[in-house]
């Protein structure tokens, strides 16, 4: 019992820092989008598609992301510091590689994708040029990311927080002084928005590197893990990519499928299109801290599973999904009802303001199911394991989601409101059989900890 109460006084010292850093990294999303509403709706929905693309390139570092988290995490569990510094060394090398690989494609194939995604002539003028500057420096959020999971497995969420809170900072200026052309700057519009965004990950990735060495290893245990036998480095390699490969599969799936939904409200106008955005935006508020609760929570359950404590793992699952949904769902209503104003700060066209506000409360409903699958996707994979949440994710997700989502969107013309409907059905049933996984406890004894 002792050990119960003191790893749920770890996951809430963890939940705070973790909190403000996610509530802050989607206020800059949220920033991005309020200030280019003020300069055109068309742009917000043309970036909008944009960021998609790149949010899905962006999963290629999951892949190593996720398995740095669990492996540090339970690494550390297991009392083995320099094995932590072994996958955080392979992980920095990884994400390099494939962040300079992606910030290419990403570049030069914006063009494409955007045509790909169904942008007109008119939407191209606002969409290409934020693509092609966005994409060209992927890899400076490439080692961002690397760095802000090896910080947290070992209770260090502070330094990634403080850092997001510089970002902000430095984007919200940039945002105002480039999109709009003040102090002196020109006025870029969305290509002011993508340069000062490419700053702000920039300056986040070399602060961190600094925390990094100053804080967390030092450059002579990074150059000692670089040196460890090839056997060892090719296992831990392995195991990054063992734990990561299902795991961004999953997110990948799902961003796939956002895509392919995206195509078809590509059909149903400007203005569905505008108000999926505004919507998204506004909903990421309400399931934040399902994120950071989830994250908490996994990186406590991998030390607890590196010790090999899989009760005290089990009744923490179970304590810490109940803070999630009470927290996600309060926040879900509030927003709902709120709606409508929240709505008129984004755009002044009625027909978005009024599909919005109908959708967040449908919306409602999806974000009981979403909580209950960000949360046990999290600790699935903290236990290792990490193939069943993409085997329930990839089937639900496009046998629900996309299938039903077309013949209620489009076929049977109920619009924006049928996509929605059909999110219900997909989220609400994964969210049961991961309910049922963690039950029936088929998770354990899957640590990589040997």
């Amino acid at each position: 019992m002792d050990l119960l109460i003191d790893s749920r006084r770890q996951m809430r010292a963890l939940v705070v820092p973790i909190f403000i850093e996610l509530l802050l990294v989607t206020l800059m999303g949220a920033a991005d989008t309020f200030m280019l509403a003020q300069y055109s709706d068309d742009a917000v929905a043309a970036v909008g598609v944009a960021n998609q693309i790149i949010t899905l390139a962006f999963l290629v570092f999951q892949i190593i992301n996720t398995g740095t988290s669990v492996l540090c995490s339970q690494y550390l569990g297991a009392g083995k510091r320099h094995k932590m510094h072994q996958v955080t060394a392979m992980a920095l090398l990884l994400n390099l590689i494939s962040g300079i690989i992606l910030s290419l494609v990403l570049s030069l194939g914006a063009p494409w994708l955007l045509r790909w995604m169904g942008l007109d002539d008119y939407l191209m003028q606002y969409g290409l040029p934020y693509m092609q500057l966005v994409g060209a420096f992927a890899f400076f959020q490439a080692l961002h990311l690397t760095i802000s999971a090896s910080l947290r497995s070992d209770h260090k969420a502070i330094y990634p927080m403080l850092v997001v809170i510089l970002v902000n900072i430095v984007n919200i200026a940039g945002n105002y002084s480039l999109i709009f052309g003040h102090w002196g700057m020109p006025a870029l519009g969305v290509r002011g928005a993508a340069i000062a965004t490419d700053i702000s990950r920039g300056v986040a990735m070399f602060t961190l590197f600094g925390v990094l060495f100053f804080r967390h290893i030092s450059v002579r245990e990074l150059r000692l893990a670089f040196s460890a036998k090839r056997q060892e480095l090719t296992q831990i390699m392995g195991d990054l990519l063992r734990i990561g490969l299902p795991s961004a599969g999953e997110n990948m799936s799902y961003n796939a499928q956002q895509l392919v939904l995206t195509y078809f409200i590509t059909s149903l106008g400007a203005a569905s299109l505008a108000a999926r955005v505004y919507v998204i935006n506004a909903t990421m508020f309400v399931y934040v801290f399902c994120i950071c609760v989830a994250q908490a929570a996994s990186i406590v359950i991998g030390h607890l599973v590196g010790d090999k404590h899989y009760d005290a793992s089990y009744r923490l699952g179970w304590y810490a999904l109940r803070i999630a949904m009470i927290t996600t769902m309060t926040l879900s209503v509030c927003l709902a009802f709120v709606g409508g104003n929240v709505m008129s700060l984004l755009t002044d066209n009625p027909e978005i303001i009024t599909l919005g506000a109908t959708i967040l409360f449908v919306d409602i409903a999806v974000e009981a199911g979403k909580c209950t699958n960000i949360y046990y996707t999290n600790v699935l994979r903290a236990v290792g394991d990490v193939n069943f949440p993409f085997y329930v994710g990839i089937t639900i997700q496009w046998l629900v989601g996309v299938l039903l989502g077309y013949i209620l969107g489009i076929r049977l013309g109920l619009g924006l409101v049928g996509m929605w409907c059909a999110f219900i059905c997909d989220e609400s049933i994964r969210g049961l059989i991961f309910i049922f996984r963690w039950r029936n406890k088929r998770w354990q004894n899957r640590s990589f900890v040997k």
